[in-house]
């Protein structure tokens, strides 16, 4: 029943005032409402025309946009034909059937004067949605029928109802309704109005398994995508209900029996009951385990001459007497293709075999290689890229056209595609059947991703406080492969500004070339208790030019120059007295670093790289070795020599082993300095600590000064400062290093995947050290003091060495004078007993040259990578187990607006 209002077109547009008095009753009685005219007109129809007739004439009314031609058309009746009142019935019923007609009728029947009354269906005016904030208009507006300028139905209406109902369910979101209402307007127009109730997402309250006897519960949900609803998967996305993930879980169940060698398990029954309030699911599995199996023989046999079965056997993985494992069986079909693959063989059929003994409950298998012809490479194309050149992705593929099948290489094509960042992950080259049984053809269907970073940044970190940053990088630069980019930082303590440019493959040959430009202003630091300060500066002006060749598939040769300007300063207004840097003040290790240099430079490295990925790796290894000789030209002299590796490994479910090491020394080719610190400048040197040590704070390992001044205790004593504040931290940096570190990345469900969260677990081992001690700053005089022997001050003292003191006169002015107590007479004779005071130059403090050892620093911790919606973050927490006198651990430390 369907009740409507008609309203004036000034008044059309007043929805909200219509609505409830135009409602469409529930889907049942809306579809009675459909069917019910032909059942109740057609007999009134045909009243009095038992025998039926000839039509004389014939004739429609009631139609406004469409023709009477055009309703006749719909029906059998012709005018002259004879007529039964089953043909009136059926008429009426091909009417309503077109839905063109709202209403239909026939008179006339008992003259043959027929006369065909109908009403149109409206045509709809708008469809309005109301309600809906989970989904947006346009996700549904282009999955329901009903459009504006299109005839309005009752069935279309019932169709979109249920069809948006169903869109919630996806959502899950099963307490949905939808109230369809029309609101007549002049013209015979309607306007249609969805009122959505969308309801709570449908969460899975409760998960139950029948049956299981082998495996507890909580075990066999551990293996399901859905899980139950708790308040710690807030951000999970798997604990709503989703039917699919349903038959995928009964999927999962089935594939962890397999792996345990139940080989007769089943699901007998998945049930998903809606709470009576329409808000949760119970799932309830009913499973049969069945018996567990062991393996029984397992062979291979060949129809390929060039493989030996019984030596293949050998090599296979799973052997009698173990547990049966369908995950082993898979991995060992996929092992044998592969291994066919590497001979030639692309279309290679492993087929196992299975030959259960419920008595013995063994399975025994014989894998059959099938006859297959040895394949050679017809083509290889490349479809998808619209911005990248052909030649960037095809030089990356190390098979060409002609040469013989290799599933190795293939695989390693597949990696140097992915390793260039252009397209999306998990990029394959499909393998294709050629014109010709021994012909393949590799399909390499690409899809773009951006490669334009442009990032700009704002953020706190607790080892540079506030940065700005601003970086645009171009990966891809003109579809040909080339990287530019651009960059300026800014914080607290350092600021930049490079620019790069590289060329991967000069002139379409296999050799890299790049020039980098840059300009550093870096103020380095130390600490004074746990307030910083401001040590020395260095501002930085150069180039590089680098140029690299591949010597084999995995081995290559990198060389550079660099050439760069270096000034050192330091506060004068901190440091300096008198014009000249004040060793007292800044340490003699400061003050030799002090002035501008050139340093030119030269250098190569030999890089071994067999990553599948050099964005993100999880299986290969990488090992460089390089060199760099300061001294070609220049007032610097050196070679820096530095080793590092890594090696990634997945274990399975997402987890990601690593294991990276490096180490290095640098050796002076200057003499020994005259001030007697160490040959190797300050700012030349390596430093150790956050971020890449993490559980120290930056710079917080190797060599290092303490100046810890002294102080009276509350009996008058001399004892050293314990106020951390009053304590002098300067970092050296060290001439040699080793680090290493061992680490597990952890998987997460969807939800936090999709947030963008990896978190992990390491330890790490290293150490800084090799640096001469440096020269003592200062040996404070010993004397008596209340009868306790207690360190001086340092006096100020002329040009004979004699200390300086100061006479007050009757003015109140003071007078210089080498006269320890009396007035200073003439003749440089000293009358008096009074004591006058001393000029000090140094209050006395203990200076302790601490850090410089090999023995090793050990720490572990957890930390996590967001990429955060302001910029990617990284948070640690490591524990420092094992120290040496004179290191700064630190238990938590984080970036966030910067790259790490």
């Amino acid at each position: 029943m369907v009740t409507v209002l008609n309203v004036s077109t000034s008044r059309a547009r007043a929805l909200p005032a219509l609505l409830c008095c135009t409602i469409l009753a529930g889907l049942p009685v809306a579809a009675s409402a459909q069917t019910a005219p032909a059942t109740q007109t057609a007999p009134a129809a045909a009243t009095s025309a038992t025998q039926g007739g000839t039509i004389k004439t014939l004739r429609v009314e009631g139609t406004q946009r469409i023709e009477p031609e055009t309703a006749l058309s719909y029906t059998k009746l012709r005018q002259g034909q004879a007529y039964t009142n089953e043909l009136l019935d059926q008429a009426i019923k091909d009417l309503y059937a077109s839905d063109l007609f709202a209403d239909v009728s026939i008179s006339g029947a008992s003259t043959g004067d027929i006369v065909i009354r109908v009403r149109e269906n409206p045509i709809i005016n708008r469809v309005i949605l109301e309600g809906n904030k989970r989904l947006k208009d346009d996700k549904i507006t282009k999955e329901i029928r009903l459009k504006p300028r299109q005839i309005f139905t009752r069935s279309a209406v019932r169709a979109d109802v249920a069809r948006i109902v169903e869109l919630y369910r996806r959502q899950g979101r099963f307490a949905a309704s939808v109230d369809p209402k029309m609101v007549n307007l002049d013209q015979n127009r309607v306007d249609v109005v969805f009122e959505i109730s969308e309801g709570p997402k449908s969460k899975v309250r409760q998960i139950n398994i029948l049956g299981n006897e082998k495996f507890d519960d909580g075990e066999l949900r551990a293996q399901m995508a859905t899980k139950e609803s708790r308040f710690f998967r807030l951000l999970s996305s798997n604990t709503s209900y989703d039917q699919d993930r349903l038959a995928y879980d009964q999927q999962k169940l089935r594939q962890f029996y397999l792996t345990q060698g139940y080989a007769d398990f089943r699901v007998t029954s998945a049930v998903a009951e809606l709470t009576p309030d329409r808000k949760d699911f119970i799932i309830t599995y009913v499973v049969e385990e069945g018996p567990r199996y062991k393996f029984g023989d397992v062979t291979v046999d060949s129809d390929i001459r060039d493989f030996d079965g019984k030596q293949l056997a050998k090599t296979l993985p799973i052997k009698k007497g173990d547990w049966y494992n369908a995950k082993a069986v898979e991995d060992t079909v996929d092992n044998l293709s592969q291994t066919t693959g590497l001979f030639g063989y692309a279309f290679t059929d492993v087929a196992p075999e299975f030959n259960r003994d419920r008595e013995a409950l063994t399975m025994s298998i014989n894998f059959h290689i099938g006859q297959a012809q040895r394949t050679y490479v017809e083509r290889v194309e490349i479809t998808g890229n619209t911005q990248t050149q052909d030649k960037v992705i095809r030089r990356e593929v190390r098979l060409a056209e002609g040469d013989a099948f290799n599933s190795f290489q293939v695989k390693r094509s597949q990696d140097r595609i992915n390793s260039l960042g252009y397209f999306q992950d998990k990029f394959e080259i499909k393998q294709e059947q050629g014109s010709s049984p021994d012909r393949v053809v590799l399909n390499a269907n690409v899809e773009e991703k951006s490669t334009g970073e442009l990032q700009l940044s704002a953020g706190y970190s607790s080892l540079e406080r506030f940065i700005i940053q601003a970086n645009i990088t171009q990966r891809n630069f003109r579809g040909r492969g080339q990287e530019l980019r651009a960059g300026v930082n800014y914080s607290s303590y350092s600021k930049s500004i490079e620019l790069g440019f590289t060329e991967p493959y000069l002139f379409d040959r296999n050799v890299a070339v790049g020039v980098d430009v840059f300009r550093r202003d870096y103020n380095s630091f130390g600490f004074n208790g746990n307030d910083r300060r401001t040590t020395y500066g260095q501002v930085s002006t150069g180039f590089q030019v680098r140029a690299g060749v591949p010597l084999t598939e995995y081995l290559q040769l990198a060389g550079r120059y660099g050439l760069s300007y270096d000034e050192v300063t330091l506060d004068e207004g901190t440091f300096f007295t008198n014009g000249q840097c004040d060793v007292l003040k800044a340490g003699s290790y400061l003050c030799s670093a002090l002035g501008n240099r050139f340093t030119s430079s030269i250098g190569y490295s030999l890089i071994y790289d067999s990553l599948n990925s050099r964005l993100r790796p999880t299986a290969g290894q990488r090992v460089s070795f390089s060199q760099d000789f300061a001294g070609l030209g220049g007032d610097v002299k050196y070679i820096r020599t530095r080793l590092e590796g890594a090696k990634f490994r997945g274990l399975g479910s997402g987890f990601i082993a690593s294991v990276t090491a490096e180490g290095g020394y640098i050796h002076s080719l200057e003499g020994a300095r005259a001030d007697g610190n160490d040959r190797i400048r300050i700012n030349d040197r390596f430093y150790l600590g956050m971020p890449q040590f993490r559980g120290f704070d930056i710079r917080g390992v190797g060599p290092r000064v303490l100046r810890t001044p002294y102080t009276l205790d509350a009996d008058g004593r001399q004892i050293l400062q314990t106020d951390r504040s009053q304590i002098v931290d300067d970092a050296l940096g060290g001439r040699a290093y080793y680090l290493a570190k061992v680490e597990l990345e952890l998987p997460l469900g969807s939800g936090a995947r999709e947030l963008g969260l990896r978190p992990s677990i390491y330890a790490q081992v290293g150490s800084l050290f090799g640096l001469k001690r440096p020269p003592a700053t200062a040996n404070f005089p010993k004397g008596i003091v209340n009868g306790q022997e207690v360190f001086l001050p340092l006096p100020v003292t002329n040009a004979a060495g004699q200390p300086i003191y100061t006479y007050t006169l009757a003015d109140g002015s003071t007078v210089p004078t080498i006269c320890a107590a009396g007035i200073p007479g003439a003749g440089g004779t000293c009358n008096g007993v009074v004591g006058n005071n001393p000029v000090i130059r140094a209050n006395p403090f203990d200076e302790r040259f601490l850090g410089d050892s090999p023995k090793p620093r050990v720490t572990v911790g957890v930390g996590v990578n967001w990429n955060s919606p302001f910029g990617p973050l990284r948070i640690d927490l490591a524990k420092a187990l094992l120290t040496q006198p004179g290191d700064d651990p630190k238990l938590i430390t984080f970036n966030v607006g910067t790259q790490f």
